[in-house]
């Protein structure tokens, strides 16, 4: 950009001789040859650079569980490429973030999701990305099993759709995974909503898109399919919770686990305090809930997030209540990707 002009008081001179004049211009001349080359290579420089920032920071990162809820509110990360610390990581603004939460023994899963609602690629995950305002990862906390981390870094490596959490990864511990989950995608994405997905469920962002984006006289929002039910007093049942003595003989209203969402300013509350102030029941769905409750959100119950068919307005599919997800899902998502009313239905219902 050329400067400002500057203006100067005339005074006489003498005029200059012929061979000042020629010195003064070749002068000239290399000066301006000069610049000319100086700012072409800046300019292509600086293209370059644009190009390379775009681009440098990998899809999968690494973050840290804090025990001691010190630091960045609990969470440190660095990206896998590059094992420095990076606590200044830069939030990419979404809509909405959907952390799809799976594990070790989950590759089939992932292996058709893939093959169906969610793209197999980086680029396919960036137009999704585009047309509804939504982003999609993988989390995963870790194994002391290395054969299995080292089959989840080749996936990594694969697909770059993961975020990995520095948390053991294990079905009793799933409360404090989705905690970190949480904190975790907070530190990530600058997002109005951030929404736990399984792995086992038949979702059309499209349609999840446009419940995200609807208005809202509330800013704390709690979305999901709400239900209340008996509490689990036998040890011998899976959803069995041993302080049920805090609970009584029937749950709080809470949404079920298989896919919710929280609006941001729920989502700040919960990384604000520290890890070890939250009271950890068995059940994650349940965890979250009773978290709810100690906090002014709206329950907002949709119960197109837990159709058991492809209906002409379902958001997601799963076989409530036989199974906590899809039944066989490896099977059953393929199976419902071929239906033409799960995945080429329109967006939107048709007024006609």
């Amino acid at each position: 950009m050329p400067s400002s002009p500057k203006f100067f008081h005339a005074r006489s001179a003498a005029s200059p001789s012929p061979r000042k004049s020629t010195v003064l211009i070749f002068s000239c001349l290399i000066i301006g040859i000069a610049g000319f080359v100086l700012g072409i290579s800046a300019f292509l420089h600086a293209g370059r650079g644009a190009h390379r920032c775009r681009y440098f920071n990998p899809t999968s990162v690494r973050v840290v569980w804090d025990n001691h809820g010190e630091g960045s509110n609990g969470i440190s990360g660095s990206q896998d490429n590059d094992n420095n610390n990076n606590n200044n990581i830069k939030r990419h603004k979404v809509m909405g973030f959907v952390g799809i939460q799976t594990g070790f023994g989950s590759g089939g899963r992932r292996r058709s999701l893939r093959m169906t609602w969610m793209p197999s690629d980086h680029q396919g995950l960036q137009q999704l990305e585009e047309a509804t305002g939504l982003a999609f990862r993988f989390i995963i906390g870790r194994t002391n099993d290395q054969s299995k981390m080292a089959e989840l870094r080749k996936e990594v490596a694969e697909y770059d759709d993961f975020i990995l959490l520095d948390i053991e990864e294990e079905y009793s511990k799933l409360p404090y995974k989705t905690l970190a989950f949480f904190k975790a995608a907070y530190a990530l994405y600058d997002s109005e909503f951030y929404v736990k997905a399984d792995d086992d469920i038949y979702l059309r962002p499209d349609r999840l898109s446009l419940l995200l984006a609807k208005e809202r006289p509330h800013s704390q929002t709690y979305l999901g399919c709400m239900k209340k039910g008996p509490v689990f007093t036998d040890p011998h049942l899976k959803w069995y919770e041993p302080q049920s003595y805090l609970l009584g003989k029937e749950y709080f209203l809470h949404a079920y686990g298989p896919l919710y969402a929280l609006s941001a300013d729920v989502v700040v509350s919960l990384v604000a305090l520290k890890n070890n102030s939250f009271r950890m029941f068995s059940n994650e769905d349940v965890t979250i809930g009773s978290w709810m409750l100690a906090m002014n959100v709206n329950h907002e119950d949709n119960r197109e997030l837990c159709q058991s068919d492809c209906t002409s307005s379902f958001i997601a599919v799963w076989d409530i209540p036989k199974c906590s997800g899809l039944c066989n899902p490896e099977k059953r998502l393929l199976e419902l990707h071929q239906q033409e009313s799960c995945s080429k239905s329109p967006t939107m219902v048709s007024d006609d």
